[in-house]
């Protein structure tokens, strides 16, 4: 065979392995191995790897491995990573204005949670393009409660206490400073350690997370008003996901809805399942009156306006405020 021919059917035989070569999406992760986010997680990658024979998947990075949300971002940034589930923190990097569904107060149930998704997740899907990301499906992580060692039930309860904040987060720094506390910022990996030594005595998690991350171990009691609904959403790099073969985007972006969607219900049971395990484990519920939670409310809305030219256009959330407003009106809403 001469040497032509045989270069040839080489550089066919090339051309045909990489049309099979699979698309591995590097993926990571603060949820811990085992958990349900993480579980979801693979089980949207199974579907997507057999709904494509084998050409696409992720390979996924639980529990911190690859460090926390903004550490993903830089390793995303510099090409060792592709693709990241995401909380406030690390959306906030990308499309700060994503970050009002995070915001103290705003919103009082699932309800009013998906009503604001679903109204507003067009104009939140090109703010993660701008930022160089395609949304890939929302999840609710849920409500954050505050978790101490001393019983609060209204916002000036909360004066004196060490409270936690992520590093970073603009949110939980305008809110606990709105209430009269100088919060002490870490690192997601910091907290367990500080809540042990004592630097902390205060922390805000969904009651799922922190039993998931042990959390509850060094506190007493958990706040029933919910200080907010955390946001979450699986992102990939718009850089890497525009070299993929359109097939293979519809499949992650049709799935990713489906089992996003999934998370979120398996959230919410999980954390209605949580507070009664709280319960069990000797975590006190603190209750609060119509008029304390009022008080909390009134809170919220001075802590979101503070906000306003650093996060989001006082325009912007005018909107946002009075879609939950008047949804409350409705027969669906809270009043």
């Amino acid at each position: 065979m001469k040497k032509s021919a045989i270069a040839m059917m080489l550089c066919l035989v090339s051309i045909s392995m990489a049309q099979f070569q699979p698309y591995i999406i590097k993926f990571a992760t603060i949820a811990p191995k085992g958990s349900t986010p993480m579980n979801i997680m693979e089980e949207y990658d199974a579907a997507v790897r057999k709904e494509s024979g084998g050409k696409i998947g992720f390979k996924i990075y639980p529990g911190n491995i690859q460090g926390d949300e903004k550490q993903v971002l830089r390793k995303i940034k510099a090409g060792l990573l592709q693709s990241g589930g995401f909380t406030g923190v690390g959306m906030g990097e990308i499309a700060p204005k994503v970050r009002v569904l995070d915001t103290p107060f705003l919103v009082r149930n699932s309800a009013e949670a998906d009503f604001l998704s679903e109204v507003f997740t067009d104009e939140f899907s090109k703010a993660f393009e701008d930022g160089g990301y395609v949304l890939l499906g929302w999840a609710e992580v849920g409500f954050v409660h505050v978790f101490t060692n001393t019983p609060i039930r209204k916002p000036d309860d909360l004066k004196g206490i060490k409270m936690w904040t992520w590093e970073g987060d603009p949110i939980a720094e305008t809110a606990f400073k709105v209430q009269g506390i100088d919060p002490i910022p870490l690192s997601f990996d910091q907290v367990l350690t500080s809540l042990q030594t004592g630097l902390i005595n205060a922390v805000y998690s969904t009651p799922y997370m922190s039993i998931a991350l042990q959390w509850y171990t060094k506190v007493k009691y958990m706040v029933d008003v919910p200080l907010a609904d955390a946001a979450g959403a699986v992102l990939i790099s718009k850089k890497y996901f525009d070299t993929l073969p359109k097939d293979l985007q519809e499949i992650l972006l049709r799935n990713g809805r489906i089992y996003m969607a999934k998370l979120t219900e398996l959230n919410r049971q999980d954390n209605e399942r949580s507070i009664d395990e709280l319960r069990k484990r000797g975590i006190g519920i603190t209750t609060a009156t119509e008029v304390e939670i009022r008080q909390y409310v009134d809170v919220g809305a001075k802590a979101r306006r503070q906000l306003v030219g650093r996060l989001y256009t006082e325009e912007f959330l005018n909107r946002v405020e009075k879609e939950v407003s008047d949804f409350r009106k409705t027969e669906k809403g809270v009043k």
